[in-house]
Formats: C-alpha cells, sequence, structure tokens
C-alpha cells in the first residue's frame, strides 16, 4: 500500500519531467548524433573548426575566470555579512542582491555606458591625461567578464553567506585561543564548512555565465562569441538547428562534468567526501 501511495505521488512530477525535459532533450540528441555520414560527425567538425572551437575555448575561459573572481569576492562578503548582526546582516543582503532585481538588459546598458568609448572611465583616463585615447573596454572579453561579475556575485554571496551564518562564532575562537593565525583558522575551520555553500554557488555561477546570452551580446558584440549567441546565430540567421543542437548537447555535458568536478574537488578537500549538487 505504502509503495502504491508513493508511486501515485510520483507519477505527476515525473510525467511533467518527460514531458517537458526528455522529450525536448531527446528531440536535441539524435539530430545532432545522426546528422552526418557516422555518429557523432557533428561533435568531431565542430571540434575540427577553428572558429568554433575558438569560441569554446572563450565560453569556458570567461566562465571560469568568472566563477573565480566570484568566489574571491564572494566568500570574504559573505563572512563578513555573515558575521554581522541581524539587522544589519538583513541590509548588507539587501544591497547585495538589489543588482538581481534589475533587468539584465538595462544592467548590460549600464556597463555600455561605463565601459564605452565615450563611457565614464575612458572619460576620467583622458581627461587625466593618463592615456592619449579611449582605451577599448567595451566589446572584449574583458566588458563581458566585468558584466558576468555584476550579474552572479550577488548569487555567490547570498548562498554562500547562507551556510556562513549557521556557524557557531565558538568554532572561530577556539581555533584562535589554540594559537591559530586569524587567516589560518578561517581556511581550516570556516571554510572547509562553509564548502557546501561554496560548491553550490560556484556551479550557479559557472552555469549561469556558460549559457548567459544577454550579457556576452551587449558587451561582447558579434566578434567576441559565445556557445550562448552561437547558438542564437546558428538556429535563427541560418536556420541551422542541428548545429545549433550539438552546440546545445556541448553545453549540457560542459555543465554535467562542472558540476562532477566541483563534487571531486569538494570530497578532496572535505573529509566527509559528500556531494554538494
Amino acid at each position: 500500500m505504502k509503495k502504491s501511495s508513493a508511486w501515485f505521488m510520483l507519477t505527476p512530477g515525473l510525467v511533467i519531467l518527460f514531458l517537458f525535459l526528455a522529450i525536448p532533450l531527446l528531440r536535441v540528441l539524435f539530430p545532432s548524433i545522426f546528422s552526418g555520414a557516422y555518429p557523432f560527425d557533428a561533435y568531431v567538425g565542430f571540434f575540427q573548426d577553428e572558429y568554433y572551437r575558438k569560441i569554446f575555448i572563450r565560453t569556458v575561459k570567461i566562465a571560469v575566470i568568472t566563477t573565480f573572481v566570484c568566489m574571491v569576492g564572494g566568500i570574504p562578503t559573505a563572512y563578513f555579512i555573515s558575521r554581522c548582526s541581524k539587522k544589519w546582516r538583513g541590509i548588507l543582503l539587501a544591497a547585495s542582491i538589489f543588482p538581481m532585481m534589475t533587468n539584465s538588459v538595462i544592467r548590460s546598458f549600464a556597463w555600455i555606458n561605463i565601459l564605452g568609448s565615450n563611457g565614464i572611465i575612458n572619460k576620467v583616463l583622458v581627461g587625466l591625461g593618463v592615456v592619449p585615447k579611449p582605451l577599448k573596454l567595451l566589446y572584449t572579453d574583458f566588458s563581458i567578464i566585468i558584466g558576468s561579475v555584476y550579474l552572479f556575485l550577488p548569487l555567490m554571496i547570498v548562498t554562500v553567506a547562507g551556510v556562513m551564518e549557521n556557524i557557531d562564532d565558538d568554532m572561530m575562537e577556539a581555533a584562535l585561543s589554540l594559537g591559530a593565525a586569524r587567516m589560518e583558522a578561517f581556511m581550516k575551520v570556516i571554510f572547509p564548512m562553509s564548502l557546501p555553500g561554496i560548491i553550490v554557488g560556484g556551479i550557479l555561477v559557472f552555469t549561469g555565465t556558460l549559457t548567459a546570452y544577454t550579457t556576452p551580446q551587449l558587451l561582447g558584440g558579434n566578434s567576441n562569441m559565445v556557445m550562448a549567441t552561437l547558438i542564437y546565430q546558428r538556429a535563427m540567421s541560418v536556420s541551422d538547428w542541428t548545429g545549433a543542437s550539438v552546440i546545445a548537447l556541448i553545453m549540457i555535458v560542459v555543465t554535467l562534468a562542472v558540476i562532477r568536478g566541483f563534487n571531486a574537488l569538494a570530497a578532496k578537500l572535505d573529509r566527509r567526501g559528500e556531494n554538494y549538487a
């Protein structure tokens, strides 16, 4: 009776997953695999094409750098917020997630006004005589990374802060009383206990950056394409749905590999060897 009740409760969810996840995924998978003379010809051709290979490398590079910067900036910020009083913690968390309340298009246009040839940064640099002419900051990998960090840093802060605020202050005090330096105590006590939030935050930032379309399109332009903008180009501009399916499946595989990699890294750092995602 219990088993039948459990299956009865699971059935609606399984049906929804099958209709809206499994079927679309299979619809993407099969044409991309069997489109050539041999299975996986399209995937081999993708990585043999230097143009596509450069876009793939650029996308992964931007995602890795963005994730690293978000971790470097997000972990200390999250720790500071988690140690504040309840009142200030709420205020600082609200301030952290405030950028997420605005549309990504608006945020990207704000960065265009900052990084453009007539933007704030170039006006200041030229006005002070630091550079003779405006620097090319917009429509570069740098501008995409800046926009992506601004977009996803709040996710890292909120995710890690949610874990750190549950760590007892006495843990840090005990390590300090035993002679550990503050940084050593943080790395050996707080950091390992914060791994669940750090791993989840890292996965959210990496996958979000890897699959982002609006920010790379507006800040990178057509000369600095990433995988998501390439999918749009193949599908909408030249009606190459098979090529778009190949790129989409490559992104799915990379995402799954990254999740596996994060968990493997966490298992080495955490003696319990738990999976967090």
